[in-house]
């Protein structure tokens, strides 16, 4: 009897376990798990090379720079809320987006592409980083269009983003 309890007992435990919710994500964003394909890795590296850019690898596959690391908290989970100065263009100095006329973007950090997500972790507040992202940590293999319908970014784009975190909550 007390055999058959300690199996029960050691079953419901495993089972528990297994079942453990994400404490750093009661948000519910789905953490991002993608890395870039090495084509994609080396495309990136390629675009790097071509315009004398040093920068850093990261694991899941973009490359970073940090401009200045900042000196406040830093974005820790997916539900950290931020504001954020940024401009985002591609290599050759074209620009698609920005926060407007002087006012941060603000966001839960979990809304974002997976390239920021995994990239402005990396800085704390008043930090300023540029992000280089392949298309998998991008917007991937759709175009992405205006609310006219004309095409801003590309399919499968290589990405730049210079982001200030003005702040995180």
């Amino acid at each position: 009897m007390s055999q058959n309890l300690f199996l029960l007992l050691f079953i419901f435990l495993i089972v528990a376990i297994g079942c453990k919710k994400e404490t750093n994500n009661k948000c519910g964003y789905p953490e991002s798990n993608v890395v870039a394909p090495t084509s994609e890795q080396e495309a990136l590296h390629d675009s790097l090379s071509t315009y004398g850019i040093d920068a850093t690898l990261a694991p899941s596959g973009f490359y970073y720079k940090i401009n200045e690391l900042g000196d406040g908290p830093s974005a820790t989970t997916l539900c950290s809320t931020l504001a954020v100065f940024y401009r985002g263009g591609f290599f050759n100095g074209k620009g698609f987006d920005s926060s407007a006329s002087g006012r941060p973007a603000i966001f839960q950090l979990g809304q974002v592409i997976a390239g920021w997500k995994k990239g402005l972790p990396l800085i704390k507040k008043s930090g300023d980083i540029t992000l280089y992202i392949p298309p998998s940590l991008g917007y991937g293999s759709k175009a992405v269009t205006d609310s006219a319908g004309k095409v801003v970014i590309p399919p499968n784009s290589n990405l730049v983003f210079r982001v200030v975190l003005a702040d995180v909550q």
